[in-house]
């Protein structure tokens, strides 16, 4: 596959519920919640070579490439097995920064399972989903690529199979740093833990939302706007809101009644990731080529 370009899915997630039920004495959260990865997609080009070197074709303006977490993916899978080989990156970016719906991450864990299979470094699945984990917390839900419920600080992951329902998602003009939500004084940090079973007989909730909305009245205004229609919630410590319904003839109508000029989305929940159904693609006309 040197010198070949291919085509990558990143895929977007919701945080279906968080609960954060704990902290630990470094300062991190302990929490729980459900992940599930959504049909909206960045785009990464990724051309395999020989050259050593990991390029980047369109880096994020204001970040130097050596902090872009794409770059930092290859550069760690690199440095983990030692391989000799190089790779051009470019991305189709659509998925919206500081958005709560994992962007980052899953632009680091696309790098990850593309680059483990043209560079044919063979990395198992929890190797990648390690390397990933020093690069952030979420990065290895979307490594493993199934919908999962996570405990600890994220890291712990559970397969999970909540109903794939459609969403409309919208991200209102904000940008929300994480770290502006969890060190916040009037987060709930106490939430008693439950069993998966539990929670998800429970209405689905989000500790970190009454933060987000008291910090920032956008947010509040478009959740307001999107819960006269449907169960609506914020997703993880992001600015990005969204409505669950049981078809995507519903959420078409409501966002067709979106008062507002906002960046907006109609998204099908999976279960399997859009990178594990491309994996599989390139693998399986790989072996019919050989």
């Amino acid at each position: 596959m040197i010198s070949e370009t291919t085509q990558w899915p990143s895929p977007a997630k919701l945080n279906l519920f968080l609960y954060i039920t704990g902290r630990q004495a470094n300062g991190y959260h302990e929490l729980q919640t459900l992940f599930q990865f959504i049909d909206v997609c960045d785009t990464l080009s990724i051309t395999a070579n020989l050259s050593g070197d990991i390029t980047l074709e369109n880096n994020l303006k204001g970040v130097d490439t050596q902090d872009n977490l794409i770059w930092k993916a290859a550069r760690a899978l690199q440095q983990h097995t030692g391989s000799q080989y190089g790779a051009h990156i470019d991305i189709d970016k659509l998925l919206p920064m500081g958005g709560g719906i994992g962007g980052g991450s899953s632009n680091a864990a696309t790098v990850l399972v593309a680059l483990n299979y043209l560079w044919e470094t063979h990395c198992s699945e929890s190797a990648l989903a390690q390397i990933g984990l020093a690069l952030g917390a979420d990065v290895p839900v979307f490594v493993r690529g199934y919908a999962a419920f996570a405990e600890g600080v994220g890291e712990q992951l559970i397969p999970a199979d909540p109903k794939e329902k459609w969403y409309l998602l919208i991200k209102p003009d904000v940008s929300i740093a994480t770290v502006d939500i969890f060190t916040h004084d009037k987060l709930t940090r106490n939430t008693p833990k439950r069993s998966l079973t539990t929670l998800l007989s429970n209405k689905y909730e989000n500790d970190c939302e009454k933060i987000v909305r008291l910090l920032y009245p956008e947010v509040d205004k478009q959740l307001s706007w999107l819960l006269q229609y449907a169960p609506s919630r914020l997703t993880g410590t992001g600015s990005c809101v969204f409505s669950e319904f049981d078809n995507k003839e519903d959420a078409i109508k409501v966002l067709e009644q979106l008062p507002d000029n906002v960046s907006a989305y109609i998204a099908k929940g999976c279960n399997r990731s859009p990178l594990l159904e491309t994996l599989a693609k390139y693998q399986l006309a790989h072996s019919q080529s050989v």
